[in-house]
């Protein structure tokens, strides 16, 4: 469920736009009126303003976005302006092909999206950059995390709900065997069971395994794991049985300490707004005790808290 509050009575486009237009004449823009306009559209709204805008006063508005706006707000502000796919296309690119290569956003985003949306995915990026996704994720990962990421990306996983009991307890004993520490961990089987498998069915196999052996298997996984091997595999898993807290939890990991994790913070509060931030901010609150809005506005300030908490909606 989406966060964002959008007016019981929506203005036009072309008011939308008009207003935008103004917002930024003189000197200095008028950032209160982009970010209560943009904050509140959704991505239909959103994109009917940006046409009409480049229609009306022929100028690229994102590149004027660029050019008016400053710091974390703007990378928030231009993050927010695309449609979904082609926003996970370009968060995917930069975490690749960027001067640091970010492993966890390239886990978040392949590893928590529907067959569906990483097809979609894949034909965008490779419309806009001109290479195939698999192709970036070949030459910026390796080892064990290459592999499932690639098997992610090209696996036809059955989403349903149902399941079958004889292949879970199967795929339970298959994974007690592949990492117990005599064998050391038999990679190929942990790969093609957390790749192939559908979410509900690998959250069934997380409680048989549970039951069998008396372990969890994500505390198994964390033993005889490392780096971004392991944290691509508990993405996978976390995500399985709660997205929700796995957002929750990330969350407050980019908040945590001494400074911000700006990038993730924006990354995850735009990409999941019109989505389902309202069962994140619900997990946040059980978890932390505390609301996820009172937590970002610790962190930030000005108009980039203004518009990220535009986009958590009421402190709930």
């Amino acid at each position: 469920m989406a966060t964002m509050k959008i007016p019981m009575t929506v203005p036009s486009p072309r008011v939308d736009a008009d207003q935008l237009f103004k917002a930024f004449k003189g000197r200095g823009c008028d950032t209160s009126v982009i970010i209560n306009i943009l904050a509140h559209r959704n991505a239909t709204q959103r994109a009917l303003i940006e046409q009409e805008y480049e229609t009306k006063f022929s100028d690229d508005f994102r590149k004027r976005l660029q050019s008016e706006l400053h710091g974390h707000l703007k990378k928030a502000v231009l993050l927010w302006m695309p449609e979904s796919v082609e926003r996970d296309a370009s968060i995917l690119k930069h975490a690749l092909r960027g001067a640091v290569t970010e492993h966890k956003a390239v886990a978040e985003i392949i590893c928590t999206r529907s067959g569906s949306q990483l097809r979609q995915i894949k034909q965008v990026y490779f419309n806009t950059f001109g290479v195939k996704l698999e192709q970036d994720v070949e030459s910026e990962a390796s080892g064990n995390h290459k592999r499932v990421l690639l098997a992610y990306l090209n696996t036809t996983r059955y989403e349903g709900p149902e399941i079958d009991n004889k292949s879970v307890e199967n795929d339970a004993k298959s994974l007690k065997i592949a990492v117990a520490r005599k064998h050391k961990s038999d990679d190929q089987t942990l790969i093609q069971i957390f790749t192939d498998r559908s979410k509900t069915h690998l959250v069934a196999v997380r409680s048989t395994y549970r039951s069998m052996f008396g372990k969890e298997l994500g505390k198994a996984i964390r033993d005889e794991t490392r780096g971004n091997f392991e944290h691509v595999l508990l993405t996978i898993l976390q995500c399985a049985e709660n997205s929700s807290f796995y957002f929750a939890k990330a969350l407050r990991k980019s908040m945590k300490g001494l400074g911000t994790d700006d990038t993730a913070l924006i990354r995850m509060v735009v990409t999941r707004a019109e989505v389902d931030m309202h069962h994140i901010i619900s997990e946040y609150r059980k978890r932390y005790k505390k609301t996820l809005y009172n937590a970002v506005h610790s962190d930030t300030h000005g108009h980039y808290r203004t518009f990220l908490l535009s986009l958590l909606g009421p402190n709930v």
